[in-house]
């Protein structure tokens, strides 16, 4: 079957299920999920799989053999794509890397067919014998093996960090952390510029911190915003969304970004000045937006397992005096994005230094510890329980607190999870191939085409940063057969804000914005949908411009 077609049963059964069927979006993703791995066909998978290993053969010269990218050496297997589009194994040969003076791109190797006649062509394929194997296993696994693969790979990458979150949430809600913290700063801006500072945090904060984290840290100040001011919650809510996630998607080091950059040749920095340009652009649309939503519709403040209507009342009632101090209330939220953007400096300035010292190196290791993701909030919950204890507003004790906060964020994470299992099984009906092959080899302008590439790998599939990393691999050999009158900085920021449009329930953001901050299904499409709809069309439109009156060239 399509990929297209298997696509959109997929969507289809999450959409009914939720909004017509009131499914609990967790049963309506895995069974969406289900359907689609059960209508994947086994070859479907080994070529997905395939193509996430195969290492592509550039050109062809009498000693050396220029492939695209480091392979493994040892035995491999020479891959070509048959009458059907199919990559089938033709030889096995020894493999081992070349020598790389005077290349000027690319990755030289030396190959000893075996047993074969054949000649390597330039668009083969070369896959290490286990990473054939693997892919051969892969393809042989059943239904349920590949849907709860499927779970726990993005388990991997969000449980500890949600749990983490909830904690350091509940920690600043009770202690009265976060209500000091939002007093501060709407005394030192004034509460009408509260959504300017909540935008300006969240992009500053997106830039060194995946997307995920940034909302993680800022909903609960947010919420004490939104408890203190008694309106204005789907403002505060949408200004924060606004700004981390166009800075995850336009600014390196965020992974997307990053690799875009580095695949096209884009000084990093250029990309950086380019990205929180446009992003400001953007983001700016997405304020408008937000106005106008939070005008439109009134979303209140929904009582959860993490805040009750009684927790809200007695915050509302504080006194300021039994308030945390600044400092402390501050700590679990700027400790990890001072870590992990510390570990990120340091981790340039060592790579960028043809001789670092050992004091460096020595920082340098310390800090990748410290500055991972996981211990970087794991440290921050243990500072926003040290500041729950120090408090006398809660009168619960720390055990019951914990428990309730770890039993919203399991909610989170299993929601969350099967949102990333969705885009899992849909990433292995080889979507992202079918749109490539839909694709014409050229076309007159290559910004509009880059946006529309990620745009629709986004939809299908999820994950921004997948379709970034994708739609650059779709654009790379149209970019390489033209000639520009305008940077390919364009581009690679065409390629970010097409990542932005359509974010829904495939996508594990959509379910950790939700369930965090209490919009239902509906709320989420009507508001968050349809702003990054608006950025990255914004964002489009201003790459269009400045390719036109700014070429850089």
């Amino acid at each position: 079957m399509n990929p297209l077609i298997i696509s959109l049963i997929g969507m289809a059964i999450v959409i009914s299920g939720i909004l017509a069927f009131r499914m609990h979006a967790f049963l309506a993703l895995i069974f969406a999920a289900f359907s689609v791995s059960i209508l994947t066909s086994p070859e479907k998978v080994l070529q997905y799989s395939l193509n996430s290993y195969i290492v592509g053969v550039e050109s062809v010269y009498e000693d050396n053999i220029i492939l695209d990218k480091k392979p493994i050496e040892g035995r491999v297997d020479i891959l070509r794509v048959n009458e059907k589009g199919l990559w089938r194994s033709v030889a096995q040969a020894n493999l081992k890397l070349a020598p790389t003076e005077g290349v000027a791109k690319g990755v030289p190797v030396q190959i000893e067919l075996l047993n074969s006649s054949i000649s390597i062509l330039p668009r083969d394929g070369i896959v290490h014998s286990t990473q054939l194997e693997a892919a051969l296993k892969e393809s042989k696994k059943n239904w349920g093996v590949r849907i709860a693969e499927g779970l726990g790979s993005t388990m991997t990458k969000i449980a500890l960090l949600i749990a983490m979150a909830s904690i350091i949430g509940k920690c600043l809600m009770d202690s009265g952390g976060a209500e000091r913290i939002v007093s501060s700063i709407a005394k030192a801006v004034g509460e009408k510029r509260m959504p300017f500072a909540f935008i300006g945090s969240g992009f500053t904060l997106g830039i060194p911190v995946f997307f995920d984290t940034v909302f993680y840290l800022l909903i609960p100040l947010g919420k004490a915003m939104r408890v203190k001011t008694g309106k204005n919650y789907l403002l505060y809510v949408l200004t924060i969304i606004a700004g981390g996630t166009m800075a995850h998607s336009l600014v390196p080091p965020t992974p997307g970004p990053l690799f875009v950059a580095a695949e096209m040749g884009i000084d990093i920095g250029l990309m950086m000045i380019g990205g929180i340009i446009v992003g400001l652009f953007t983001v700016s649309s997405g304020y408008i937006w937000a106005v106008y939503a939070n005008s439109r519709w009134e979303i209140p403040l929904r009582a959860s397992e993490e805040l009750t209507d009684r927790e809200l009342e007695l915050i509302a009632n504080r006194d300021e005096s039994e308030l945390p101090g600044l400092g402390p209330s501050l700590l679990p939220i700027l400790l990890p994005v001072l870590l992990m953007g510390g570990a990120t400096a340091i981790s340039l300035m060592a790579s960028s230094s043809s001789n670092p010292s050992e004091a460096l190196q020595s920082i340098n290791s310390i800090m990748r510890v410290l500055g991972d993701k996981n211990i970087a909030m794991t440290i921050a919950a243990i500072c926003g329980m040290g500041l729950l204890l120090k408090s006398n507003t809660s009168k619960k004790p720390i055990k019951d607190l914990i428990q309730s906060a770890l039993s919203s964020g399991g909610i989170i994470i299993l929601i969350t999870a099967a949102g990333g299992t969705f885009g899992h099984v849909l990433r292995q009906t080889g979507i992202a191939f079918t749109i490539q092959d839909m694709m014409p080899a050229a076309q007159s302008s290559l910004i509009p085409l880059s946006f529309f590439i990620c745009m629709v790998i986004r939809t299908a599939q999820g994950s921004a940063t997948v379709a970034m990393i994708t739609a650059i691999g779709i654009i790379s050999p149209i970019i390489a057969a033209q000639e520009f009158t305008y940077h390919p900085l364009y581009i690679a920021l065409a390629i970010g804000c097409g990542s932005k449009p359509i974010s829904w329930m495939n996508d594990s953001g959509f379910w950790v914005i939700s369930r965090m901050s209490g919009l239902t299904e509906k709320e989420m499409l009507k508001t968050n949908t349809i702003m990054g709809i608006i950025m990255g069309t914004t964002g489009l439109i201003i790459c269009m411009l400045g390719a036109r009156f700014l070429p850089l060239v």
